[in-house]
């Protein structure tokens, strides 16, 4: 009875005021020692608070940071009575002193850790029901709760510094292309369906009925018509749509940095990404980029790592024995296209379990198995595979190895595609599992000399390995119309992390040349007219050399805030699903909108 009167007293204080010409003098992640004594108004929703049987403290958030305010009875009785009506995530405006905390009580944790306000005056702007989860980033949630609230999510101080670093990077962007001569120019969202990569989100028409748009996958083939167009260097961050299979670093939308250099080459654009990279990460955390990136070739990554897009921040790389098991009575390894081993050292402290796990892991890429040898301490051998080597074999796998004891060898055998994408991505498991990845370093590459084309066993043909105007190297041309598998492009991909931040190419510029291409893609003239017209009228009337780079905006940000998912930087994310549990998108759309369309659902049968 008494906690109802409390609260029915208190309930009188919960009216919700103008601000009446209130103005907000510092943001709740400026104010410190140098401040002292300052009379400063903060506004902001409540953290937490804390009522110590006379003060009252309270947490004040905004999207800087904190700054602790306590309202003293001895200082205004009334505004510290009114004070007791405030809950978590309302919304306030205080007027009040910036004064030291007491000795022992600063939190260096904070920039404002120091200092607290004390309050003379105060507004409450709104008041709030219980959120769903406590919006603090020490507290679990599960990420469905999360999307579906949101507007609640990026109140969180950790995701609201991810936008806060996502800004600074955009106008990194735009102020260092601005300085080398790039406009920015928009291109159209509403295209033309496009046939190579991934499916298409498609928009229907209503004044062109049983007609649809595209949403386009990326502005490729308008960035190269304003090469020929003349305007020489453009970019844009763009938002592309690819409806795709999703993961932790994939989205149907994404926004992407464009950018394309007429009368370029590979290390101009090249010289030009690494300023770009070095000036973003500068900008937004304060790292320091190395004054050149390494570059590596596809066939040196594939060979070494398993995958095109390394982490160079630790080691395990793969040593391939397959000569050396040719003839071998194991005949999973004699029978296998490619063999692969990797040493992990210290790795024989692995349990089955582990190992179990690791194999379970591996079946995700088409594998049939992960075989082991663990180096015991006293230099023997123990696994179940080692019985059907030879001498000779033991003795290579030694000496190529140099395994010591406690270490563990992860074998894998097969085809290429599958060797190698099953063992490269074990290896970033391992290198999570043993401590081998610091996440305070970045560690770019270039990854160079591209396949062309890969060849498409379903579709019975060579497809682009980027897209189909990407220019084969100059000594290729004839290898592209008599070998086009074994061709090499002039595409180039920067990683970071293992993760690839952006991929370009110098495109082709002439019709011959696009003409060879398409004809190695199987796209005869007709189709080439039908589906790529405007390119092929374009490259007619004095199309530079070109060349250009897109950068994944939301992956690059990913890396910089060490976030896990590619969710926790973009403002309204989809789940795996494609869905948006805020705004409940996509759904369905009544049947008159569609009949203005030109769209007439199947009817479901009954029974």
């Amino acid at each position: 009875m008494a906690e109802q009167q409390e609260e029915r007293d208190y309930n009188e204080f919960r009216v919700i005021e103008d601000l009446a010409g209130w103005r907000r003098t510092h943001h709740n992640n400026q104010l410190t020692a140098a401040d002292l004594g300052d009379r400063v108004c903060l506004m902001g929703w409540v953290q937490f608070r804390r009522d110590h049987g006379g003060l009252i403290f309270l947490d004040l958030r905004d999207r800087e940071g904190l700054t602790q305010v306590v309202f003293n009875p001895e200082g205004n009785a009334d505004v510290h009575e009114r004070a007791h009506a405030i809950r978590a995530e309302y919304v306030v405006a205080v007027k009040g002193v910036v004064r030291m905390r007491p000795d022992g009580m600063a939190n260096k944790n904070l920039i404002t850790g120091a200092v607290e306000i004390e309050v003379e005056e105060y507004k409450l702007l709104n008041t709030s029901e219980t959120p769903p989860f406590p919006i603090e980033d020490r507290v679990e949630v599960g990420e469905n709760l999360r999307l579906k609230y949101r507007f609640l999510d990026l109140r969180r101080p950790s995701l609201a510094r991810n936008f806060v670093i996502r800004n600074k990077a955009a106008q990194a962007v735009r102020r260092y292309l601005d300085a080398l001569g790039f406009l920015e120019i928009e291109t159209p969202v509403l295209t033309k369906s496009t046939p190579e990569g991934a499916r298409d989100f498609l928009v229907p028409s209503r004044v062109n009925q049983g007609e649809f748009y595209a949403l386009p996958q990326s502005p490729q083939l308008f960035k190269q018509m304003l090469m020929v167009s003349g305007m020489d260097r453009y970019f844009q961050i763009v938002k592309c749509f690819r409806d795709e299979d999703l993961r932790a670093d994939r989205q149907p939308e994404f926004t992407q940095i464009d950018i394309e250099m007429s009368f370029a080459d590979e290390a101009m654009i090249q010289d030009m990404a690494e300023g770009l990279v070095r000036k973003i990460f500068a900008e937004t955390i304060g790292a320091a980029l190395p004054d050149e990136f390494p570059r590596m070739t596809y066939a040196d990554a594939m060979r070494d790592y398993g995958v095109d897009k390394p982490d160079l921040r630790f080691g395990l790389k793969h040593i391939d024995i397959t000569d050396a098991f040719k003839n071998s009575g194991f005949k999973v390894f004699a029978s296998s296209e490619l063999v692969k081993v990797m040493v992990v050292p210290g790795g024989g402290e692995l349990s089955r379990k582990e190992i179990d796990d690791y194999t379970k892991f591996v079946e995700i890429y088409g594998s049939k198995g992960l075989a082991w040898i663990k180096v015991k301490e006293d230099g023997e051998w123990q696994s179940p595979i080692v019985k059907f080597f030879s001498e000779d074999e033991i003795a290579t796998l030694r000496q190529r190895t140099d395994c010591k004891p406690g270490d563990i060898l992860f074998f894998q055998a097969g085809s290429a595609d599958i060797a190698n994408a099953a063992l490269g991505n074990l290896r970033c498991e391992l290198g999570e599992r043993f401590g081998l990845i610091d996440p305070k370093v970045f560690k770019p590459v270039w990854i160079t000399d591209f396949p062309l084309l890969e060849y498409n066993p379903d579709e019975k043909r060579y497809v682009a390995r980027h897209h189909p105007f990407t220019s084969a190297k100059p000594d290729q041309m004839a290898t592209l119309a008599t070998d086009p598998g074994n061709a090499l492009a002039r595409a180039y991909d920067m990683v970071i992390n293992g993760y690839e931040v952006g991929g370009g190419s110098i495109r082709i510029h002439t019709a011959e040349q696009q003409r060879i291409m398409f004809a190695a893609l199987g796209i005869d003239g007709d189709e080439a007219r039908e589906k790529f017209g405007f390119l092929m009228d374009a490259l007619k009337f004095g199309a530079p050399p070109h060349g250009g780079i897109a950068f994944g905006l939301d992956r690059l940000i990913m890396i910089i805030t060490g976030s896990k998912s590619i969710r926790d930087v973009i403002a309204f994310p989809k789940t795996q699903k494609a869905t948006c549990l805020m705004t409940e998108a996509p759904s369905e759309v009544p049947s008159k909108q569609l009949r203005e369309l030109g769209i007439r659902l199947r009817e479901k049968k009954e029974g």
